[in-house]
């Protein structure tokens, strides 16, 4: 049963920015992100909590998020890698943090230096950490399954070791999983394989988010066979921008422009307007001028008469 309402989870400001070789500035990072809210994103991942010298672009991450925690509505997530980042992100006030668990063991060491077994360890301790503070100021905890698809080091991830991670993840004291396609390697029929797997492996209310990239060309299609297995939270960049620093030829996030424009053209609600999305990608283009912007909602323009979907009642 496929839902009427779905949330797209903005990762420009982190997953984007960390493939430019431009840094933004941080005035500029919060005029962006301010713009993205106002468009309808209920959910902006603003950065990651990384060593400044791996990645100048995230620098400002604990500035950003103190900005941003201050947008009515707006759910501010980042990524960490460790506790060392988790505590850096609770101390900001970031209201979710993902940790990334590359289900290629190579990829896992080159991207965060940490075999399966320490990133498990380092989950153990951002949970027992998360387990201290009040109720009302825990930060939900997402460990994500990246390279799930395939990895551009190690090519195809033995399906056995993505469903050990993953209950490994739930084990370790995280809220839920997401999926991650973090080179492009996925199709329509291996998301909803892999989707069915892990939901299978861990429950399938532990299991709502995908991140897609658009390497290939098969992004929206493998957002829509996501969607059509139960799929409610989908990660996208505007402007297509992002990839993996990490993953030679990880390139291309899902374009956020064309993915609501494609749920709201079927009668899917995103929450999000698409004229507002231009006004941020104009703030973008302006904020980084070297980079190029991709999308075909933005450059053909809505059709004569789009109403998008209609806004449901209120409960």
């Amino acid at each position: 049963m496929t839902a009427s309402e779905v949330l797209i989870s903005e990762v420009g400001p982190r997953d984007g920015l960390q493939n430019c070789k431009s840094i933004m500035p941080t005035a500029t990072k919060n005029r962006w992100i301010d713009a993205l809210s106002k468009a309808g994103l209920r959910e902006i991942e603003v950065g990651s909590f990384v060593s400044p010298k791996l990645l100048p672009q995230m620098a400002d991450t604990a500035q950003v998020v103190e900005h941003a925690v201050k947008i009515r509505g707006l759910e501010v997530a980042v990524l960490v890698p460790n506790l060392k980042g988790a505590e850096l992100a609770i101390k900001s006030g970031a209201h979710k943090i993902t940790l990334p668990l590359s289900v290629s063991e190579t990829h896992s060491i080159r991207n965060i230096r940490r075999t399966h077994d320490q990133v498990i360890e380092e989950a153990r301790r951002i949970s027992d950490l998360i387990s201290t503070l009040p109720e009302d100021k825990r930060p939900h905890f997402e460990g994500s399954l990246s390279t799930a698809f395939g990895c551009t080091l190690e090519g195809p991830i033995d399906e056995r070791v993505i469903l050990k991670c993953a209950e490994r993840l739930m084990d370790a004291g995280c809220s839920e999983v997401g999926i991650s396609d973090t080179t492009g390697y996925g199709d329509p029929t291996s998301v909803r394989h892999l989707i069915r797997a892990v939901r299978g492996a861990i429950g399938a209310a532990n299991v709502t988010g995908v991140h897609l990239h658009n390497t290939r060309g098969l992004g929206l299609a493998n957002a829509l066979a996501a969607y059509e297995e139960g799929i409610t939270t989908f990660d996208s960049s505007l402007g297509g921008l992002g990839g993996c620093p990490t993953a030679p030829g990880a390139s291309g996030n899902i374009v956020t422009e064309d993915l609501v424009f494609m749920f709201e053209s079927m009668g899917v609600n995103t929450g999000v307007s698409l004229e507002g999305l231009f006004e941020a990608r104009a703030l973008l283009a302006e904020g980084l001028p070297e980079e190029e912007l991709y999308g075909f909602t933005p450059n053909a323009g809505l059709p004569l008469g789009f109403a998008g979907a209609p806004v449901p009642e209120p409960a």
